[in-house]
C-alpha cells in the first residue's frame, strides 16, 4: 500500500513539473548557467606560481600529517636532491640512521622508519640494517610542503 502511494505521488510530482515547464517557456537555463565553472571550457587557466619552503634542512618545524597515517611531508626544499633514483638517493645521506629509531628532535633528521628496512613481500618479520630496494623512491610517497593556496575549496 505504501509503495503504491509513493508511486502515485511520484507520478503527480512529475506531471506537475512537466506542466510547469511546458506552460512557461522562459524557465529554461542558458548554457552559460550550467555547471560549477563560470568560464569557457576552452579557457586555459594558469595557477599561481608557488614556491617550496626555502629554509635549510634541520631548521624547520615538523609538519602536520594530511590525514591519519599519511606519509610525512618533507619540510625543506628538494630541488638539488631530485630526481631520486636507486643509484642516486641523496635522502639517505641524512635520513638513513637506524640507530635513531624512536627519536624525533628538532634540528636532527627524521630517521627512515623500520618499515622501510623490512621486505614486506618476502620476509615481513625481519628488519634488516639495509634499506629495502623497493623503498628507494622517497618522493613517491613523501612530498615537499609548498607555500600556496588551494585551487579549489575543500572541506576534507
Amino acid at each position: 500500500m505504501k509503495l503504491r502511494l509513493a508511486r502515485l505521488l511520484q507520478c503527480a510530482l512529475l506531471f506537475t513539473a512537466v506542466n510547469i515547464c511546458l506552460a512557461d517557456g522562459n524557465n529554461s537555463i542558458s548554457d552559460s548557467e550550467l555547471g560549477l565553472s563560470r568560464s569557457d571550457v576552452k579557457d586555459d587557466p594558469v595557477p599561481e606560481a608557488y614556491t617550496f619552503n626555502p629554509k635549510f634542512p634541520g631548521t624547520n618545524d615538523f609538519l602536520p600529517r594530511a590525514y591519519l597515517n599519511a606519509p610525512p611531508q618533507i619540510p625543506h626544499n628538494i630541488d638539488r636532491l631530485t630526481p631520486v633514483t636507486a643509484k642516486n638517493n641523496q635522502c639517505k645521506g641524512c635520513h638513513d640512521r637506524p640507530q635513531m629509531w624512536g627519536t624525533k628532535r628538532k634540528g636532527l633528521p627524521t630517521p627512515i622508519p623500520e618499515s622501510h628496512y623490512t621486505d614486506l613481500r618476502n620476509d615481513p618479520g625481519t628488519v634488516t640494517k639495509k634499506l629495502i630496494g623497493a623503498r628507494f623512491n622517497c618522493t613517491q610517497c613523501h612530498v615537499p610542503q609548498a607555500i600556496t593556496q588551494p585551487l579549489v575549496e575543500n572541506s576534507f
